[in-house]
């Protein structure tokens, strides 16, 4: 494989000389720059980085056959990590968009037959070859928007036949992509319309017949569960999650977007690496987040798209906790994964600032997705998976520039795609 030198970078951001975990609370407002920089790419990793200064006074440190990169005005970021997608799915669903324009609440929609069973009625028709290739054209324009990891959920299947049909693809989907992808059974995502008055049936059927198939093929890497009013409870979750577990499925939560229903206690309780959504998430939430490991995780465009009250992500990171932020990619909440967009949104809606968006989407997001000893920050030794931008004038321009394509060059696991 070929090396890289970028050299001339106007600005090298996301530094982290010394591996960590994530950043946490007013840490997340350092983001460590690197002006007039270089940077070395060689065998899959991130081999070396400084000043041009310092690669002036020592240019023959690499090998000589190596691609070199000219990034004069441009900035150089480690690629987004997006630890919540739904990016493998069967159709879309605009003609929801519409109903919720007219006045439908999510509840309402799903009450009519739409919502999660109307994508799960249209991937059981699907062919796994379908789903693959629906999926593959969209994770090639994911990449084109900065996202160098991803996490992908099942729970469009909502059946024996249909989770492992999903699972499958995105396990070959993981062979196949240079993005670095992570496999979540969500099979307790809704009651299927077979199990309607029959919920202990089916979580039955989740853990004593999903769970072994799935753990036989080695299909999932975390399992998760939609702890919300009419979906999972609190106690429903924590079941299913401790199973998970016994099968090797790291837990995460859906926990208190439409409602505060306890899916961040039954988290925390379970040992979850991260509860996604939080925008009924309250005082005592933080508290017990404040005595875990577990990673709290915004999802902007999900709330953006149901017109949801804002999570309170201020009072996350002020109180000294992390924050992640991902995409929530799915056809009914937020048909878009850009990464770009979801760092607009919570600057312009939640006040967060772009140094603490853009911490939250790389080495946040990556400890969400339990891959930030390999990714999430330019640091020696970890994977090159980076991007370059066009002539921009700092990285604030990023969040500040809501809906540009602003993004030249990606390079994952050390080759430009």
């Amino acid at each position: 494989m070929q090396s890289i030198i970028i050299k001339n970078i106007k600005q090298l951001v996301g530094i982290q000389e010394a591996w960590t975990t994530c950043r946490k609370g007013s840490e997340m407002n350092h983001l460590q720059c690197l002006d007039n920089g270089y940077l070395i790419l060689k065998d899959e990793r991130i081999f070396d980085f400084g000043t041009m200064e310092k690669w002036h006074s020592n240019p023959s440190r690499i090998d000589a056959d190596i691609l070199e990169i000219d990034a004069t005005g441009k900035l150089v970021f480690p690629s987004y990590c997006d630890s919540h997608s739904h990016a493998v799915f069967a159709g879309s669903r605009e003609e929801e968009f519409v109903d919720r324009i007219k006045g439908l609440t999510y509840q309402q929609i799903a009450a009519k037959g739409g919502g999660i069973l109307n994508s799960a009625a249209k991937l059981a028709m699907a062919s796994e070859e379908e789903l693959y290739e629906s999926a593959w054209s969209r994770l090639q324009g994911l990449i084109k928007t900065g996202t160098g990891a991803l996490e992908i959920k099942s729970g469009y299947g909502l059946s024996l036949e249909s989770e492992l049909k999903m699972l499958r693809v995105i396990k070959k989907l993981k062979a196949d992509s240079p993005l670095t992808i992570k496999a979540t059974f969500l099979g307790a995502h809704a009651v299927p319309l077979l199990f309607k008055d029959n919920k202990e049936g089916y979580i039955n059927l989740l853990i004593n017949e999903m769970m072994p198939a799935i753990a036989n093929e080695n299909l999932a890497d975390y399992c998760d569960v939609f702890c919300e009013q009419n979906y999972f409870t609190k106690e429903e979750t924590i079941l299913i999650l401790n199973t998970g577990k016994g099968y090797g499925m790291i837990p995460k939560v859906h926990a208190e977007q439409l409602s505060h229903s306890g899916g961040i206690e039954a988290g925390v309780s379970c040992g979850a690496i991260s509860v996604d959504h939080l925008e009924y998430a309250d005082a005592n939430d933080i508290e017990l987040l404040l005595n875990s490991k577990t990673m709290p995780t915004i999802l902007p465009g999900a709330a953006f798209f149901l017109n949801l009250p804002n999570p309170p992500a201020r009072a996350f990171i002020d109180s000294g906790l992390p924050l992640a932020i991902a995409s929530d990619y799915n056809p009914g909440s937020s048909p878009s994964g850009n990464m770009n967009m979801m760092l607009s949104i919570a600057s312009i809606q939640y006040k967060m600032t772009p140094a603490e968006v853009i911490n939250a989407a790389t080495i946040n997001s990556a400890y969400a997705m339990g891959v930030s000893a390999s990714h999430g920050s330019i640091t020696r030794g970890k994977g090159a998976n980076i991007f370059i931008t066009k002539e921009i004038p700092s990285y604030s321009f990023i969040p500040y520039s809501f809906g540009v394509d602003l993004i030249e060059t990606v390079i994952l696991k050390g080759e430009v795609v």
